[in-house]
């Protein structure tokens, strides 16, 4: 016979598991000041995409831009760019929605405002059409930008 000590404590156990894994990707971590970081005046726009709300509801806005200058890509979030905080965001060009076939940018700079990611490779983005901002740690989407 299962005694209520031991239900109680297996429903305990069961909630705070599931508080857990539903916070998971909450924990704010990323910078939130305005870096107003712009691209260089000289810089051509060559693709641009506003930001989408994510699968899960991560709100975001703003838009990604790609600018070529002296054979030097970069990808460029404006200062309007707002995204939810989280965990280990990183910043992708990727071919799909989600983060299959990426490339990783690195660690997003802030949740809010201008900031500049420079593209090491020169990528076909014919192939490599969305900008991600994703949640590293635990496989997130927070949101993409298609770049047209």
């Amino acid at each position: 016979m299962i005694s209520i000590k031991n239900t109680l404590h297996a429903s305990l156990f069961f909630t705070i598991v599931a508080i857990i894994f539903a916070t998971s990707c909450t924990k704010e971590n990323t910078p939130t000041v305005d870096l107003m970081e712009k691209p260089d005046t000289a810089a051509m726009l060559k693709f641009s995409g506003n930001f989408q709300t994510g699968p899960y509801g991560s709100n975001a806005k703003g838009s990604a831009n790609i600018f070529i200058k002296d054979s030097m890509l970069t990808l460029v979030f404006d200062s309007l760019f707002l995204i939810n905080n989280g965990p280990a965001l990183h910043v992708y060009l990727s071919k799909e929605r989600q983060p299959i076939n990426f490339i990783d940018l690195g660690a997003l700079k802030s949740t809010n405002g201008g900031q500049i990611y420079p593209i090491s490779s020169m990528p076909n983005f014919m192939e490599y059409k969305y900008a991600l901002v994703h949640c590293k740690a635990y496989n997130h989407l927070f949101s993409y930008a298609e770049l047209n």
